[in-house]
């Protein structure tokens, strides 16, 4: 687990990305579309056996606003709206499979949100269903085939049907169960709700129960959170994520709903972290690292001991291997070395989709740099070590030369027992998995002198 030092904790409380891609999303520009990305995915069929599928679905469509969202997120009561969603989805879905072998097994599949139980039960048949008239689904349930559901929008029979379409991992959205924090942030959520859900994964054989919670919201204390904390144990969830709540409300307007006098003292929110990390490892969680937390027998944790787990747009992931096709508005791809984002509003969807046309409006073709840099970054911030000498076979470089400035920046991390470099390994300490966002960065060329844009690392 990692060591929690308040003072470094404001040393290195700066803005920097999560690397959940390298280079990051700010850097995909319109000079990549559709032509760009059709040409990467031909690309990707190629060799005796292509890489295996991932496919991501955003599901845009929400109920109510909460207010500390920062999601791309279509907020309406009115279900008929994802009526034409999800035929324009189904459309999409036919353009991607025609540029990918058929053959190509889906090893994981994610819906996110938004809120995709916001779809009623037929609509998500269809959409599972055309899914498997395009693509390779596994029939065997050993893919990983996730979804994120909002407790308040599915009942046990809801829960039931989700099994039967292949899911077999499940993710709740949580946050806290505090009445007053819940009422601040406009999601307002039993315990009673959450629990059922939860019980109902298991009756039906989830293999993975999965809770997120944020810590930072308006009038939560050590005490109230940690309150949250033990009932969410006593759920027994696989996994756990908790995140540090990002007060950006210049950039997203339904943030601006939140007092910022309501929010706790910067003292206090390291105060609600550190409890976490020491009540979590009270009760036999391991800390994968980026606010995850598993039980030791997790794919997870089995990844980060066997040295491949890797990270991408839905977080920490056990299939580095595969090709992500991303759909719906925003989904983000990752095919051969490329990073390709479709256009982030409806009308602008319906139109591409409707001519025929790959709803691709950015993105990037990564450089000889570009992938050597990501490697680096995702050993860090996946296996909190780094052995030069296999980056140098690897990439044919000689690395204290390559990274001669990048070496040097870090023996101010080295002074402080955030990192120690022993012969040709660099291995994050204790003290510095908290801040591997902090080590990554210093290998990150694109930040230059400005974080401006990213959430603070703590």
């Amino acid at each position: 687990m990692p060591v929690f030092d308040a003072g470094l904790m404001h040393k290195y409380d700066k803005s920097g990305p999560r690397y959940t891609s390298y280079p990051t999303a700010v850097q995909f520009h319109d000079g990549f579309g559709e032509t760009e990305y059709r040409e990467h995915a031909a690309a990707s069929n190629e060799g005796a056996t292509p890489a295996p599928l991932s496919l991501y679905f955003h599901i845009p469509f929400c109920a109510t606003v909460c207010y500390y969202c920062a999601c791309n997120k279509i907020v309406t009561k009115n279900r008929d709206r994802a009526v034409p969603y999800v035929e324009h989805l189904k459309k999409e879905i036919a353009l991607q499979a025609a540029r990918f072998d058929s053959g190509r097994p889906v090893e994981q599949l994610h819906w996110g949100g938004g809120t995709p139980t916001f779809l009623n039960h037929e609509q998500m048949r269809t959409l599972m269903l055309t899914t498997g008239e395009h693509f390779s689904l596994r029939d065997d349930d050993e893919g990983e085939y996730s979804i994120e559901v909002d407790p308040r929008t599915v009942d046990e029979a809801g829960i039931g049907l989700l099994r039967e379409l292949a899911f077999n991992r499940i993710s709740l959205g949580v946050q806290d169960f505090d009445p007053r924090v819940q009422k601040a942030v406009n999601r307002i959520q039993s315990e009673e709700q959450t629990l059922e859900v939860v019980k109902a994964a298991r009756r039906y054989g989830f293999k993975s129960v999965s809770m997120d919670l944020i810590y930072g919201l308006p009038f939560q204390t050590v005490d109230s959170f940690c309150e949250t904390l033990r009932k969410v144990i006593a759920a027994a969830p696989d996994r756990l994520s908790v995140f540090n709540y990002a007060h950006l409300p210049e950039r997203f307007k339904t943030q601006r709903q939140i007092d910022s006098a309501d929010l706790p003292a910067p003292g206090e929110k390291l105060s609600i972290l550190q409890h976490t990390i020491e009540l979590l490892n009270e009760a036999g969680y391991i800390y994968v690292g980026m606010d995850h937390f598993a039980r030791p027998d997790d794919e997870l944790c089995v990844a980060q001991r066997n040295g491949s787990l890797c990270r991408n747009f839905q977080g920490y992931s056990t299939h580095g291997d595969c090709d992500v096709i991303g759909m719906g508005i925003t989904g983000i791809g990752m095919v051969g070395d490329s990073y390709a984002q479709n256009v982030n509003d409806v009308s602008t969807y319906y139109a591409r989709v409707d001519a025929g046309q790959l709803p691709v409006y950015r993105g990037i073709a990564l450089t000889f740099d570009d992938r050597l840099r990501r490697e680096v970054i995702t050993q860090l911030i996946c296996h909190l070590r780094l052995d030069t000498v296999v980056v140098e076979e690897r990439w044919g470089i000689r690395f204290e030369d390559y990274f001669a400035d990048e070496l040097a920046r870090l023996e101010v991390m080295g002074k402080d027992d955030l990192i120690e470099m022993q012969g040709h390994v660099l291995s994050i300490l204790p003290l510095g998995r908290l801040l591997v966002r902090n080590i990554c960065m210093v290998f990150d060329k694109y930040l230059g002198e400005t974080t401006r844009g990213f959430s603070k690392v703590i």
